[in-house]
């Protein structure tokens, strides 16, 4: 188990397991390290926050259970990469709600390299394959990584064009190939250039999955090109978590009588950037400071804890909330208490499994 040289094998051990805890997400996970200062005391603290959710005989994630994901993890010959190590990601860490831990393989340096990535149809056209496969290859030969989920149809082609310029993310364990006619592909990225998991090692990819790995490709990403997708395509998720975090949104246009062209075409009426070229893309790109001429966005303010937040009882911010999603910003207002108040109650419920998180930062009962 790798970690930075600040970070124990102990405390690595305790965030691994804090994370694996029952409704343990990225955001509660960062609130409670900055609530309890290490994952050791975090993890101690659990049943207690949980009870004061309203959840009785609340216990953290076994130790024998992330014994056996270290092992396994070592086997397949990946390692972890906690949230606050050097080498994590500079554009993923700046990401709202980005993975607080990540097993990879491969070469992390190429994700402090200029990325863009390239999602679209699984379904998607042979002229649409063919041009993923051209602008992975150009975009690659331009100084960019290309980023993409190792889907099959876009996201493989753009691996292929652009390897071993290329960063692989997937919805399954670092040790799961999926889909199985990529195992070739997945072990080709893992070992000449990066491969990157979130979810823990011996997990099968599951629907919901699937968004949680297309916010770490939009995250590593300067922009997203979008080259074919239907209306409702994963990738228009992908393409509005990059706009959400206020990166480059691009997408190529298509006939208007091919279905699997009206999602491309869709986001650009939203306000993503028409793209016809690789130089299209790298004359967005090069130089990116941080203002897209993309309008395809959403903006939160991030939570910090403070020792002079009062204590709530998490009842009172239940008894506000309903089944539909809500601003913390309204909760605040509505309580006339601090940010961090309301965010520690928050925190509680979701411990006890009462609360679910949406896009936005908004915030409703379970």
């Amino acid at each position: 188990m790798s970690e930075a040289p600040s970070l124990s094998q102990e405390e690595a051990f305790a965030r691994i397991r804090l994370l694996r805890s029952a409704n343990i997400g990225p955001v509660s996970y960062r609130q409670l390290l900055r609530r309890f200062g290490t994952a050791r005391e975090a993890v101690e603290a659990l049943p207690d926050l949980a009870a004061r959710g309203a959840k009785r005989n609340y216990k953290a994630a076994e130790r024998e259970r992330i014994e056996r994901e270290v092992q396994a993890a070592r086997k397949a010959g990946a390692r972890y990469l906690f949230h606050d190590q050097p080498d994590y990601p500079a554009n993923l860490a700046a990401l709202d709600g980005a993975p607080p831990i990540v097993t990879m393989r491969g070469n992390l340096s190429l994700a402090s390299r200029p990325c863009v990535a390239l999602v679209g149809a699984r379904n998607a056209s042979a002229a649409a394959v063919k041009l993923a496969r051209d602008f992975g290859r150009e975009l690659a030969s331009a100084g960019f990584v290309v980023v993409s989920g190792l889907a099959k149809g876009i996201d493989g082609a753009s691996h292929e064009g652009a390897m071993p310029s290329t960063i692989g993310v997937i919805a399954s364990g670092i040790d799961i190939a999926y889909p199985a006619q990529h195992a070739k592909l997945q072990e080709q990225i893992a070992s000449e250039a990066l491969l990157i998991a979130e979810e823990p090692p011996g997990t099968e990819p599951r629907g919901q999955q699937f968004p949680k790995r297309n916010r770490i490709i939009a995250g590593l990403a300067l922009g997203t090109l979008v080259v074919e997708a239907a209306p409702k395509s994963g990738s228009l998720i992908t393409a509005r978590l990059a706009g959400e975090a206020g990166r480059e949104v691009m997408a190529i246009p298509g006939h208007p009588a091919d279905s699997r062209s009206h999602g491309c075409n869709q986001l650009i009426r939203e306000g993503a950037v028409l793209v016809q070229s690789p130089d299209d893309v790298v004359e967005l790109l090069s130089g990116f400071d941080g203002k897209p001429l993309s309008s395809v966005r959403e903006n939160t303010d991030e939570f910090i804890y403070s020792d002079t937040d009062d204590e709530m009882p998490a009842g009172d911010i239940a008894a506000i909330l309903s089944s539909a999603p809500v601003s913390v910003d309204e909760l605040v207002r509505q309580t006339g208490t601090t940010p961090g108040t309301v965010q520690m109650a928050l925190l509680e419920l979701e411990i006890a499994g009462r609360l679910e998180r949406h896009a936005g930062g908004r915030v409703s009962l379970a």
